[in-house]
């Protein structure tokens, strides 16, 4: 799959996957599913959900390390800013020939890397984020749309990123 048909599904999942509410519950529920499907495929990752200025879910797994804490970080700066996840930004700069550091923003804060999605609600629109780090960006994006297809009750095979 190439950059535009990258571009085009990540579009699609952003808009699709929202939930109807989102409260400490659902955020603890989100967070045990994408858990569930890691521990499954023995995968090293953090993962990190909060609605923006306060973390409901955190839990690192065998095999990570400090700095997948500051890629969850960044990664969650960039949702926060751009209302948009990781991935996408990250796609859509490279689309463009562009990037963070050269829109001013430093390295330090924001990480245009896949694995931060936003958590949007119907009618009240982002909310907060889900973010994975650990593994290759592309696979880190798609572990968290998993995850969200499962919670929401969406077709993953659908929603899922082409082969590349």
């Amino acid at each position: 799959m190439g950059l535009q048909e990258d571009l085009a599904q990540v579009a699609l999942q952003e808009r699709a996957l929202q939930f109807p509410r989102f409260d400490e519950v659902m955020a603890w529920e989100l967070g045990k599913q994408v858990r569930a499907l890691a521990v499954e495929r023995d995968l090293p990752v953090v993962i990190d959900v909060r609605r923006f200025g306060q973390p409901l879910f955190y839990t690192a797994l065998a095999g990570t390390t400090p700095d997948n804490v500051e890629w969850v970080r960044k990664k969650i700066n960039v949702v926060a800013r751009f209302h948009r996840s990781s991935y996408g930004v990250g796609l859509n700069l490279a689309a463009k020939n562009d990037s963070l550091e050269a829109r001013g923003l430093p390295i330090s804060e924001y990480a245009s890397h896949g694995g931060s999605f936003p958590i949007a609600v119907e009618g009240a629109g982002i909310v907060g984020a889900v973010t994975v780090s650990g593994l290759p960006q592309r696979d880190d994006h798609e572990l968290v749309v998993e995850a969200l297809c499962e919670l929401l009750g969406r077709d993953y095979a659908g929603m899922k990123l082409g082969s590349q």
